[in-house]
This record gives C-alpha cells, structure tokens and sequence, in this order.
C-alpha cells in the first residue's frame, strides 16, 4: 500500500471527534434532562470510563501497531473466537448506525430547507447514505479530507453554545441558579444516565479501525485516540451542562431541539434554525466517517478469514470496494425497513441493541490489554487502565439493562453460524490483502 493511500493524525482525530459527535448529542440533553444533577454524575463517570478505554486503544496501538486494528488486538490475545463474536457484533452495529443517521439527517434537512420536502424521505436518505458510499469508493484519503471539513464545521455550533454559556455567566449567572434541576439524586438514575451517555461517546475506538490505513500507526493511533477523546469529554461536559442549568427540567425534558431553543431563548430569535443547519452536517460527518469505518473494518475481517475473501479486494483507488457496496446495502435496507409503517417497530427495535453491540468490543480489548501485560509485553501504567476499562465496561452491562444486554448476545449468537462455514473453508494463515 503505497503512501498515498495512507491517513495521518488530523484525519484519525477527526474520525474519532466526527464519530463520537454525531446527531445524537444535539438531542442528549433533553434525554438527560428527567435525570437531572444525576444527569451530570453519569457524564463523570461515562467520560471517566471512556478515557479510560481510549488509553486501552493507545496502549494496544503502540504495543501492536502491525495488528490491524482491533481484530488484530484480539486475535493476538484472546484467540480467534473472540475476537469474531466482539467484531461481528460490532461490525453490524456499524451499519445500522449509518442507517439511523441518514434517516435522522433527512428529518433536520427538510426543515432547514423545506422545498426538499418535495423528494420522498425514503429515497433522500438513500441517495445521501451512497453519496458516502461513493466518496468512500474514492479512497481513504478521499473519506478523510471529507472528514476533516466536516469535523471543523461540526465544532462550531458546539462553541457557539459554550461561548454563549460564557457570556450568561458573566452579565446573567443568577439565570444558572434559576431553574435548578428537582430529581433527586439516586444510583439507579446515575447509572441510567450513564448509559444514554455512553451511546453518545461510542466512536472512541475509530482511529484503530483502519490501523492498516495509517501511517506509523503505533504513534499516530494513540495520539489521536487521545486527542480526539478529551476534546470530545471536553465539549460534552459543557453542552451538556449548561442547557440543564439555564432552561427548567420539565421544558428542557420536552424539547425536540434543545441547543435551538437555549440559542432562541438565551441569543435571540432565529439562531436556533441556523443551529439546525449544523446538526445536518454533524450528522452527515458522522454518516461519512462509519462509512469509512464500515468498509475498512469489513475488509480486515475478510482478510482474517472470518468473512468471505471478496471483501478483501481493493479498488485501484485503495478502497475496499466490494465491502463498501455490499453494507451499502445492508444499511440501505434498514432505511426502507424505518420508512415502512409495518416495519419501523422493528428497525426501532434492532437499533436498541447498537450500544449493547459495542461493548464486547471494548470488554475484549481491556481483556486483551490485560493478556499483554501478563506476557510481559507493555510496560508502564498499563494495568489500571485495563482494569478501569474492564469495571466501566460492567458497569455499562448493569446499566444498559436487560433486553438490550439479551439482544447483543442474540446479535453475536447469530453471527456464530457463519464463523463455523467460514473456519472449514479458510486457510490457516489470514489472507493477503489484494487489489483489483
């Protein structure tokens, strides 16, 4: 693979702030807002938990910069086995998010822009999920640079809450004292809270995804990992906080636009719709960079024997090509199955289990982190990390709840049928990576 198909520290930052932030986040603090000040403590301890996990990705990427990614990190460690059930669940839950984030698109798209209202919603999230699909076929570096344009207009919504919090602060701080949140503060709601949390930061791992993509990946992997971490938990912490304090519980809990209404009420009438032009992008960006993530991850599976060995072939530009297509349209179905009145129930359903379907994949790389250090392989403070990881990836299983947790293992379940087929064909050596 030659250089110039290659991604550097701006672009594996921007993967991991452009996948983390997403649509979601512009719609978290009403979620969060029932909860009140448990609210905030489930934050702490998500973003704890997730720095955490991102020093786990840092280590492993250092420790093993040649494993391509995250499989690799398993493989190497736990075995074969385990490293497919945490990718599979992982890997489906990749397109179901590029399914929910076009749909999602569309809905802020045609307020923004209301003759758009004319095209039918269905076929307008579908020519928005293989617009990605097609810049994505142009290269990683094509997806990258698409990446870092989005990313940069993404942040700037999110400054113009924080600075708008600041200036409350400094000519109006009585207002943060104004509406105080009532609920009571309990265990079961902070951890509650924690979860709803922890699906907005899923993403923290996107810079490891496509380690075979990366230049000098045992330094630019954690770099990156690291970056993109703390500036994510940097700006949630704010976002987060000061719509809580500055609209009353109940309106913020009921608001469809929370950052539009804080913008209205607080900036004055009319910013709230320019806000929503930027949730347009956010979500878009995010689309872009599980595209990116999809295909790659796709073709490294592929090459480890454990998908068939057509998704490992590259197009002349370096892109996976044939993976691309092929979750192009699996998550194309799913966009048809959330237009569809009889089957929008169930689309709603499956997409419970996307938070559920990520934390095997943080659970193993702890363990894997782990397995390192008893070997003798990473030095330093390595330990508390992993054991960290570990705990927070528990505590999220307690708190995610029952259904989720039985769907994620029914997800991975079902995954295992196609791992045995493909363990009687495959060789045992992974196969080479080969271009079309």
């Amino acid at each position: 693979m030659t250089h110039g198909t290659k991604i550097g520290f701006w672009t594996c930052t921007a993967l991991v702030v452009g996948n983390v932030i997403g649509m979601g986040i512009f719609l978290l603090p009403a979620s969060l807002a029932p909860y009140g000040f448990n609210a905030l403590i489930g934050w702490t301890a998500t973003l704890l938990g997730c720095l955490a996990l991102a020093r786990v990705f840092s280590y492993l990427a250092h420790a093993l910069p040649d494993a391509d990614g995250p499989y690799g990190y398993i493989r190497r460690t736990l075995g074969d086995l385990p490293a497919y059930m945490a990718l599979w669940a992982y890997w489906v839950s990749l397109w179901l998010t590029n399914a929910a984030l076009a749909t999602g698109a569309v809905g802020y798209i045609t307020v923004v822009f209301p003759a758009l209202q004319a095209i039918h919603p269905a076929v307008f999230a579908l020519g928005l999920l293989w617009l990605f699909v097609g810049i994505n076929l142009m290269g990683v570096r094509a997806g990258g640079s698409v990446q870092i344009v989005t990313t940069a207009l993404k942040l700037l919504p999110m400054i113009a809450i924080a600075v708008l919090g600041a200036w409350v602060l400094l000519h109006a701080p009585a207002s943060y004292s104004a509406h105080l949140p009532t609920t009571p503060i309990s265990l079961k709601d902070t951890m509650a809270a924690g979860t709803i949390a922890l699906f907005a930061m899923l993403g923290i791992e996107s810079a490891s995804v496509p380690a075979a993509r990366v230049n000098d990946p045992g330094r630019t992997i954690p770099r990156a990992t690291m970056t993109g971490t703390v500036l994510t938990a940097v700006i949630y912490i704010i976002v987060s906080t000061v719509p809580l304090l500055l609209i009353p519980q109940q309106e913020l809990g009921n608001a469809s636009a929370p950052f539009a209404l804080l913008m209205d009420r607080f900036g004055g009438a009319g910013f709230g719709r320019w806000l929503s032009l930027f949730v347009v992008v956010s979500g878009l960006g995010a689309l872009n960079g599980w595209t990116l993530l999809v295909g790659e991850l796709t073709r490294t599976m592929a090459a480890n024997g454990v998908l068939p060995r057509v998704f490992v072939r590259d197009n002349r530009r370096g892109a996976p090509a044939v993976a691309l297509v092929v979750t192009g349209a699996l998550a194309s179905v799913m966009v048809w199955m959330s237009y569809s009145k009889s089957l929008v129930s169930a689309f709603t359903f499956i997409t419970r289990v996307v938070t559920a379907a990520n934390l095997p994949l943080y659970l193993c790389c702890s363990l894997a982190l782990i397995v390192l250090w008893r070997r003798g392989a990473v030095r330093g403070a390595v330990l508390p990390a992993a054991v960290l990881g570990v705990l927070f990836v528990v505590f999220a299983f307690i708190g995610i709840g029952h259904e989720p947790l039985v769907l994620g293992l029914g997800l991975i379940a079902a995954g295992l049928p196609l791992y045995a087929f493909m363990r009687l064909r495959r060789k045992p050596q992974a196969v080479k990576v080969t271009t079309t």
